[in-house]
């Protein structure tokens, strides 16, 4: 059983930045973020696997977002989320989640076992 707490979202003006965190109990392997929207499907914004050697983003945040994790100890797997010169659009839920295999697309929701409850992220204009 893992379990995934989220901290960091808000409200912001456009070209701010904020750092989502999320803290991972349990063992862990690749852990991402997604977004969701009322009406839309859950949205891959990025991933990084357990050792971090690999990151991946969706084009929507590139060069603008950047994910982290550290793995020490003491912080039980937690990984960041640094996002910069946000806009209106990205204004959503933000998810943490944990893929526990290798099997499926690191982009694909449906491949992630378990899922933080959420958080927050406003963007005005």
């Amino acid at each position: 059983q893992v379990q995934l707490v989220e901290s960091g979202g808000g409200l912001v003006q456009a070209g701010g930045s904020l750092r989502l965190s999320c803290a991972a109990s349990g063992r862990t392997y690749t852990m991402g973020w997604f977004r969701q929207t009322p009406g839309k499907e859950r949205e891959f914004v990025a991933c990084i696997t357990k050792s971090a050697t690999n990151t991946y983003y969706a084009d929507s945040v590139k060069e603008r977002f950047t994910i982290s994790r550290d793995n020490t100890k003491n912080t039980k797997n937690t990984v960041y989320l640094q996002m910069n010169s946000l806009k209106p659009e990205d204004t959503a839920v933000y998810l943490c989640a944990v893929k526990l295999s290798g099997r499926g697309g690191v982009s694909d929701p449906r491949f992630y076992d378990y899922w933080g409850q959420g958080t927050q992220v406003t963007v005005s204009s």
